[in-house]
């Protein structure tokens, strides 16, 4: 069941804006019905993230219906428990396992995902969501364009939105600032030879599980073994990787596909490289309780290259290590050409814009055709006030 969303007045005499409601319309056994069009929302992950996603659904007059998780703490307690609030909202945080049953009760338009990075550990997730005709984004880093790094997976997507009528979209962050912000700012180019972009972020703000995956407090023979033979494989290994479902891609990799397909480029060789960061005095780090000794790996630096038919190389740096004091976020790019331009974002604030992001592609998604839908085939990214 595809819910498509059309404004229409209940009474064509009736002029007034006021007097007019919103309504959906589902056809379910070739009969169209109407239904009162407030969006109503679940969210499936309910960490740090999620109190970001459903508060700006609830800002924007949407309804969250449903949540859930796979951590008994949380689970049973009210969602406003995860958000913040005082007063309840009367929705209670279920188990991931009772997501189908609980989807065929609440009947939501669409879902939140904010759990994991890459497409293969958030299908089954998909899966449900598609069967019972629920559309979703995800801040699934992966998710953004995952054609090049696990086409197989993206093919099973695309196959199955297309099914059951519903989309699937990648979103967060980079939607603009890797994304529509780096495409407009090619616009302004007469021509342009190399686009670079430089993404770095501190891992104490991250928790021990992303410090851990960025090798940060590794000595160097261990940072070697478990990062870099993962990360720096052969041609041959990457596209082996990649046909089995198996390749690791840099947080970025996928970013260098958004651009090259919003741009119309085509793509003929992409690239993966990874290497240890390091700082030349002993480091102390919160998030891992210990010094990092000065020459140690401080976290990872991962580089991915594309090349293109057209001539134009898009090179991304991803770069999450432990910073030392005074050291900030930045999100910086670089476009080479007539003329050379750059922009630099300092301490952009991540979590926020990656939820609002999220949030605000809800409409385009539910409006958009059927499939797995990347956000470049989508109109650009803008603010919505009001669902």
């Amino acid at each position: 069941m595809r819910v498509k969303r059309v404004n229409l007045i209940r009474n064509p005499s009736l002029d007034n804006p006021e007097n007019q409601t919103q309504y959906s319309h589902e056809e379910e056994g070739g009969i169209l019905k109407e239904k009162e069009s407030e969006m109503r929302v679940v969210q499936v992950g309910c960490g740090k993230m999620s109190a970001y996603c459903m508060r700006y659904v609830f800002d924007r007059g949407g309804e969250v219906v449903g949540a859930y998780d796979v951590s008994e703490e949380i689970v049973g307690k009210d969602i406003s428990a995860v958000i913040g609030c005082r007063d309840n909202h009367g929705v209670a945080i279920e188990h991931i396992d009772n997501l189908d049953k609980s989807l065929k009760a609440c009947k939501p338009d669409i879902a939140v995902i904010t759990t994991k990075s890459l497409v293969s550990s958030i299908y089954p997730v998909l899966e449900i969501l598609a069967k019972n005709h629920v559309n979703a984004v995800s801040i699934c880093e992966e998710l953004f364009y995952a054609w090049d790094s696990n086409p197989g997976v993206s093919r099973k997507m695309d196959d199955l939105a297309k099914k059951y009528g519903v989309t699937i979209t990648g979103s967060g962050y980079q939607d603009v600032s890797w994304g529509s912000m780096v495409t407009a700012l090619a616009a302004t180019a007469a021509t342009v030879k190399t686009i670079h972009g430089i993404s770095s972020y501190n891992l104490e703000d991250y928790g021990l599980e992303t410090a851990a995956m960025h090798g940060a407090g590794l000595n160097t023979e261990e940072f070697e073994k478990q990062i870099l033979e993962v990360n720096n494989v052969s041609e041959e290994e990457k596209e082996r990787l990649i046909a089995a479902g198996e390749f690791l891609p840099g947080y970025m990799w996928p970013v260098n596909g958004w651009v090259a397909s919003a741009l119309g480029l085509k793509v003929t060789k992409l690239s993966q490289t990874a290497e240890a960061t390091t700082y030349h005095e002993d480091l102390y780090s919160d998030v891992l309780k210990k010094t990092i000794v000065a020459g140690q790996p401080t976290g990872l630096r991962t580089i991915v290259t594309s090349e293109t038919e057209e001539g134009i190389t898009i090179i991304t740096e991803c770069i999450g290590r432990v910073f030392h004091p005074g050291e900030k976020d930045v999100n910086e790019w670089m476009i080479k050409g007539e003329p050379d331009m750059r922009f630099v974002m300092e301490n952009p604030a991540t979590v926020e814009m990656t939820c609002a992001c999220a949030v605000n592609r809800l409409p385009d998604i539910i409006a958009s055709k059927p499939g797995y839908v990347t956000s470049e085939k989508m109109q650009d990214l803008k603010l919505v006030r009001k669902f």
